[in-house]
């Protein structure tokens, strides 16, 4: 059957959640001078999708690069502005960031919108985007969704938006912020290595953060 090209070929639906064809301001890529040495120095942003049963969800998510660690997201049935400010804002409540600090996304219009870039603008964060087609500009955030990907969302089948918002925020929380080994991280989960980074300069202020 094969020979004969009789087999079915399945069809993957591909989902774009980048639509960088938009009339907002595109700021350069400020990453490979800033490598991250400590929390609060580099956030990084992105949005994917997950399948249910009659569509999809849209999940955005914000990362410290320094820890990996997830520390702002949003779910919605709409991938728009107010998604990518869902997960800004929870970032924002839960870090309280200095002023400086590098937010890095894609290209795409829910970073470039005029709500967004204002919110960061009056955060003081320096703006930071990834080159047009070029996957390494955001490869760490990038990884972070293949891992939920593929040990959370592939292994549940997900029927309404209220399963992914039940399962998708305990996966992140308390699975991958908390349990889940990085070999970046001296194999420590990102919660951990934040809380030895922060207790090692606290009693050794003048020495490397972690070895």
């Amino acid at each position: 059957m094969r020979e004969r090209e009789l087999l079915c070929k399945p069809k993957h639906r591909w989902v774009r959640t980048t639509d960088s064809n938009h009339p907002y301001r595109i700021y350069p890529n400020l990453l490979p001078d800033s490598p991250a040495t400590a929390p609060n120095q580099v956030w990084i942003a992105d949005i994917t999708y997950i399948r249910i049963s009659l569509g999809f969800v849209y999940l955005a998510v914000i990362l410290d690069l320094f820890s990996r660690k997830a520390i702002g997201y949003g779910l919605s049935q709409n991938i728009d502005t107010s998604l990518s400010l869902k997960a800004l804002n929870m970032a924002l409540e839960s870090r309280d960031p200095p002023l400086g600090v590098i937010h890095h996304s894609d290209q795409g219009v829910q970073y470039a919108a005029h709500e967004y870039v204002d919110t960061l603008v009056f955060h003081r964060f320096q703006i930071s985007m990834a080159r047009k087609g070029n996957p390494y500009d955001n490869a760490v955030v990038e990884s972070f969704l293949k891992t939920l990907k593929a040990e959370e969302v592939y292994l549940w089948e997900y029927q309404t938006s209220a399963d992914v918002e039940k399962r998708v925020p305990y996966f992140i929380e308390q699975v991958y912020n908390q349990k889940r080994l990085h070999s970046a991280l001296h194999y420590r989960p990102p919660a951990e290595f934040e809380r030895m980074f922060l207790t090692n300069n606290l009693q050794n202020p003048c020495l490397p953060a972690l070895t």
